[in-house]
């Protein structure tokens, strides 16, 4: 009996060694993904717990696809180079303008990796529908509300004689002129779009002629990131399988979202 029990116990201790020793589920490395609450690229959605938006959407389908977990955190837009150098953040995606200069004029491409350009955009103007404001003239002497660090800031200042005032957020400079407390300010044309004439911004509008010249989107990678290579393989390949359309329609992008690369691939 003795025999018996000592062979039963042999056996569970080798079933439950074989059980222990056998392949291991690998655990994918996490990317994370900086941004900034910026409809219709990274915004919560009507319960206010799920993140949404095209920037979003495309960091999912583009680093899933390359077998990474995707963490998005909230970083304050100014901070963005600091962030991503120090490793904090993976990369910068949300609607970074990549071919402009900052305020201290180096041009940003000289701080960070960027990737192919995914959509267009402009810096547009915005005002109150009574505000008399036209043309750059009626800029003078104004209250120009902008994000702080951003392309936004940069077109602002070109203006001659107005009054800058630096926010934290786009949707901040939005509230400013709502508040009266500016005059106008400079947004993103995705952004603008999104908000002006509806809900509680129905009474700004954007004044057309007072846009910029075209400007991309792109993500910004550390310098000498191997993750910039594998992004832009994984953007012509969500082009080429329409993706990248599917959710550039969901989001109403499309006549702004870039789906051919072909120009772009060294």
């Amino acid at each position: 009996m003795k025999k018996i029990l000592v062979l039963l116990m042999t056996l569970a201790l080798l079933v439950a060694c074989f059980a222990g020793c056998g392949p291991k589920e690998e655990k994918k490395e996490t990317i994370v993904v900086g941004y900034t609450i910026y409809s219709p690229m990274n915004y919560f959605d009507e319960d206010g717990e799920t993140l949404i938006g095209f920037d979003t959407d495309l960091a999912k389908a583009v680093f899933e696809g390359l077998g990474y977990e995707v963490m998005f955190q909230e970083i304050d837009w100014d901070s963005k180079y600091t962030d991503v150098n120090s490793g904090t953040i993976d990369c910068i995606w949300n609607g970074f303008t990549c071919n402009s200069k900052d305020d201290d004029g180096i041009e940003r491409s000289q701080k960070v990796d960027f990737s192919y350009n995914y959509m267009e955009n402009r810096q547009v103007i915005v005002v109150k529908k009574d505000s008399g404001i036209t043309k750059a003239a009626d800029l003078k002497g104004k209250t120009g509300a902008a994000e702080s660090g951003s392309a936004g800031e940069t077109y602002a200042k070109g203006f001659d004689g107005i009054i800058y005032k630096g926010c934290p957020k786009q949707t901040d400079c939005l509230n400013e002129v709502n508040a009266m407390t500016a005059d106008f300010a400079v947004l993103d044309a995705q952004l603008a779009k999104s908000y002006c004439g509806k809900g509680n911004y129905a009474d700004l509008q954007i004044v057309d002629d007072l846009s910029s010249d075209v400007e991309y989107y792109a993500i910004g990678f550390k310098k000498g990131s191997d993750l910039t290579a594998k992004v832009n393989e994984q953007l012509v390949k969500l082009a080429e399988n329409g993706t990248i359309k599917k959710i550039a329609e969901k989001y109403d992008v499309l006549n702004t979202t870039i789906l051919d690369y072909a120009d772009q691939v060294k």
